[in-house]
């Protein structure tokens, strides 16, 4: 969630606040409103060159890659575990047997096998999140936050927002807060969902939000008369501006009120968190926003690893993800929004004496497909208990360049940290060909 700043500072209280701050605040707060940070990415001018969409299904805690996207049936029970394998409608794949959804799906998405060094929450959130590995020196900004600040806004949506809980590492980093994701917030799931940035409380009604916004107004009109107008001001004045067209906004209002949508169709995602989370992703999309990043908790199976996989993770996942591709496919979205999901690492091929599965960074898996991306292929292969790459190594810094690719982002491009310094978008890494 954004912190309201007045005058470039943050203000996490009312102590030291002038008569003006205080008005702002009690004109912005009444709204509910943490916006106007992130509203200072739409001063940005963005590429015009592709206008692709992202939505990041983000399983945190590390999903295990040998009971999903790279089974290894004829290994021993220790390491093959209680899952087995299927065939998918792409001859020569094959996934776990508790996909079968996704299974019919595998025509609209491809496999990654990825290697990464780092086994580790957190500094694994980052390095997948962002392309670059973890240094205390500096925390780059995720792939949403870069997206958003350099194609902006569209149709008054927010370019990049978050559903179904906040993460690790999601925001904008050395980039600063303006370029973090909106925070959707609630159970999209909930009978009483609804986004408290954009529609007013109890009690506050838009008369009400008005007035407070012509006081806002003339206290600034005085202002600007008696001082030296200065571009951070002006600037301060327009996202202000932003937020409140945000709260009043029939496309935002409509974007997120996922009541609207046809019971079977809800259905069919899975009345769950993640099922409705994926299907607001689709409605935000459709509206204007341009990333829209699903967090998944859950995947951090040390103990019991077959019975969390077996009894929610795997069944919603295959659920609510396969619904969306399907969904997006048939409104003609699939071919320009990218749809990915991953986490921070793999887990163990042993499973251990709890029935568990631990941290395993040197393999992983990603799915990507739509959005351009060449779909029905598995790039890399592992060793025979999935433990090590075979051949095709695929590395996290390759993903991102992939990913950039597919945007029309220059991965080169540098940009300016908030301490003045210039940092290239990507940590180098080589495209993926095979899915280009």
């Amino acid at each position: 969630m954004f912190e309201l700043g007045i005058n470039g500072r943050r203000s996490l209280n009312c102590a030291g606040l002038n008569r003006r701050d205080f008005i702002r605040v009690g004109a912005v707060g009444a709204c509910g409103l943490t916006l106007p940070s992130l509203l200072q990415a739409e001063a940005r001018a963005g590429s015009a060159a592709k206008d692709v969409n992202v939505i990041l299904i983000w399983l945190d805690g590390g999903p295990s890659h040998i009971d999903m996207f790279d089974p290894k049936p004829e290994a021993p029970v220790e390491i093959r575990g209680e899952f087995g394998a299927v065939e998918t409608n792409v001859k020569g794949i094959r996934i776990s047997d508790q996909l079968p959804l996704l299974a019919k799906q595998m025509d609209k998405f491809s496999i990654l096998r990825i290697t990464s060094p780092d086994s580790s929450h957190g500094t694994g959130n980052h390095y997948f999140l962002s392309g670059w590995k973890f240094t205390p020196a500096i925390t780059y900004p995720s792939y949403g936050s870069v997206y958003a600040r350099e194609k902006g806004f569209r149709n008054g949506m927010p370019p990049y927002a978050i559903v179904n809980g906040v993460g690790q590492y999601t925001g904008g980093g050395y980039l600063g807060a303006m370029n973090n994701p909106f925070n959707v917030g609630g159970d999209p799931n909930s009978d009483g969902f609804s986004v408290k940035d954009v529609t007013p409380p109890g009690g506050v009604n838009l008369d009400r939000v008005n007035r407070r916004r012509g006081v806002l107004d003339a206290i600034d009109q005085f202002q600007r008369e008696g001082e030296l107008a200065q571009r951070g001001v002006q600037a301060v004045d327009q996202f202000y501006s932003r937020a409140f067209d945000l709260v009043t906004s029939p496309v935002a209002k409509k974007a997120f009120d996922i009541k609207e949508e046809d019971a079977k169709l809800r259905e069919k995602y899975g009345r769950n968190s993640f099922g409705q989370a994926c299907l607001l992703s689709r409605r935000l999309i459709e509206a204007g926003t341009r990333f829209v990043h699903i967090q998944v908790g859950g995947w951090d199976t040390h103990t019991a690893n077959f019975t969390t996989l077996k009894g929610s993770r795997l069944p919603e996942l295959d659920k609510g993800y396969a619904a969306l591709l399907e969904d997006l496919a048939t409104r003609g979205l699939l071919s320009n929004t990218v749809v990915m999901c991953m986490g921070e690492f793999g887990r163990t091929p042993k499973v251990n004496s709890s029935a568990g599965r631990d941290h395993w960074g040197p393999a992983s898996f990603a799915t990507i497909g739509g959005g351009g991306i060449k779909t029905g292929i598995a790039v890399g292969e592992t060793d025979a208990i999935a433990e090590y790459p075979a051949n095709r190594p695929v590395k996290v810094e390759d993903m991102a360049a992939t990913l950039w690719k597919a945007l029309g982002i220059n991965s080169d491009k540098m940009l300016e940290s908030n301490d003045g310094r210039p940092v290239r978008i990507a940590d180098g890494g080589n495209p993926i060909d095979e899915i280009l």
